[in-house]
């Protein structure tokens, strides 16, 4: 409903009152300084880390200070605890961010105002090898069609680290699930879309999913033990396999 009338009026929701949900989190090394309190240190707050707050006035005011070299985007709140927990911001000096699932407005404004505070950092997705997960991707970096005015104000350079077609060797079995009915219409109209005209990659990525009719989660990934997750990561990052 929101949606349909900021894309109606062309205007922001911060024009009209509407403030976003509060559901994405941050850690890692980034210490966040809000007005009028205590710097917080993202790197001793805990796995569930920094929750983003939903007043995007708040957010955009917010004084960022870091020695990350990376920005971890991670489509799943379950394997950003494990990274958190894992302490991967120590391994690979970085910043982690989830909007725990398809990205709400808070969670892209934070993003968004990491890349303005740090542009020299890459910003590197880690989701799910599937539709829905290139589509995350997506709406980090062309923004999504239904916020009218403001679509194309918080896009990033979003590259895409994991997982990807060359992951899928070290994947046994067991962890490849069919696509649904709804993957497919989805793949099929990112195909199609304009903004991935530009991106022969990502279109790759969406007929090999197609043609394999199957799908993987990252924690495919832990099949080698929890500890694997960080370490391929972290080799992945290093490497600079990502695209």
């Amino acid at each position: 409903m929101h949606a349909d009338v900021v894309g109606i009026l062309k205007c922001s929701r911060y024009s009209l009152g509407i403030l976003a949900s509060a559901r994405g989190a941050i850690v890692g090394r980034l210490v966040i300084q809000e007005l009028n309190r205590e710097p917080v240190d993202c790197t001793k707050i805990g796995i569930n880390g920094y929750i983003i707050d939903g007043d995007l006035e708040l957010l955009q005011n917010l004084t960022l200070t870091s020695d990350a070299r990376y920005i971890l985007v991670i489509e799943k709140d379950a394997v950003f605890q494990r990274l958190s927990e894992d302490r991967f911001f120590q391994t690979i000096p970085s910043i982690l961010i989830t909007a725990k699932g398809y990205p709400d407005l808070a969670s892209r404004v934070m993003l968004h105002k990491l890349h303005r505070s740090f542009p020299l950092l890459p910003i590197l997705a880690l989701v799910d090898w599937n539709p829905c997960g290139l589509g995350i991707i997506c709406t980090y970096k062309f923004g999504s069609v239904g916020m009218g005015l403001e679509a194309p104000h918080y896009v990033c350079d979003v590259k895409w680290l994991g997982v990807s077609s060359e992951d899928l060797p070290r994947i046994t079995p067991e962890y490849f699930v069919e696509l649904s009915a709804r993957d497919r219409q989805l793949a099929k109209g990112l195909i199609s879309s304009a903004m991935l005209q530009n991106h022969p990659r990502y279109r790759e990525e969406l007929e090999r999913m197609i043609q394999a009719g199957k799908r993987v989660e990252i924690e495919a990934l832990y099949a080698h033990g929890y500890k694997s997750l960080s370490g391929y990561v972290a080799q992945k990052i290093v490497q600079m396999r990502y695209f």
